[in-house]
């Protein structure tokens, strides 16, 4: 269901599209950059097929100002992020009738939602589903380390997997929006990675997307 692996001709106006959005930050000492643009992909692929949808190449640089204290991190902002996918949706809609935004990073809430609502105001047919499931930890912690063993075990290094800031994310927030995740978690781990597995990915995995595809389903999509 990939877009790019089709010549033109192949597709078929008024689909649907689903677009990827994730981020190039860091995930504690034992995960690679990627992991929201991984997870934002792999929720899209899966979810794609359901709703006979086509998956647009992903938007892998996303709004993580908070991660910036650490290396590899890369972050264009909420402003710039939203601009990008307003031009984005703007593009998709002049031959697809519906584009759905996978959003698998908490940091891109603000853009994804100013977005959408911008598109929604321009008449076009655009929503968004977040890569969420109940008592998720918030950063690199059971959730993502368990997908990305799922998803992409060669890149986990496990041996350097270690708990971080464990406190409810409700708890944290006030000192992460002045100082960042380096202010409440030296190894930017928030969670405990410990424990995690392959098999509790698949299954967190296949929530994810029957999540999202109630969400469409019922129209419930965030718009």
């Amino acid at each position: 269901m990939s877009l790019v692996d089709r010549p033109w001709p192949e597709i078929v106006p008024g689909g649907t599209v689903l677009v990827p959005v994730g981020s190039t930050e860091q995930h504690g000492p034992h995960l690679p950059l990627d992991v929201d643009t991984v997870i934002a992909t792999a929720v899209a692929d899966e979810l794609a097929p359901l709703i006979g949808a086509s998956v647009a190449p992903a938007v892998p640089i996303g709004a993580s100002g908070e991660h910036q204290s650490f290396p590899g991190t890369i972050s264009i902002g909420t402003a710039v992020l939203t601009s990008v996918l307003v031009e984005l949706g703007r593009s998709l809609t002049t031959w697809a009738s519906r584009v759905v935004m996978v959003n698998g990073h908490g940091g891109n809430l603000d853009a994804v939602t100013a977005a959408v609502t911008v598109l929604r105001a321009e008449g076009r047919e655009v929503s968004w589903v977040p890569c969420q499931v109940p008592d998720a930890d918030p950063h690199a912690g059971h959730t993502e380390t368990s997908l990305m063993l799922h998803l992409a075990p060669e890149r986990v290094r496990l041996r350097q997997a270690v708990p971080g800031n464990t406190r409810p994310i409700a708890e944290l927030l006030p000192v992460m929006r002045a100082g960042g995740v380096e202010a409440v978690s030296a190894n930017g781990v928030l969670g405990d990675p410990t424990g995690a597995s392959a098999e509790q990915g698949k299954r967190i995995l296949e929530a994810m997307v029957v999540a999202a595809y109630d969400r469409l389903r019922i129209g419930a999509a965030a718009r």
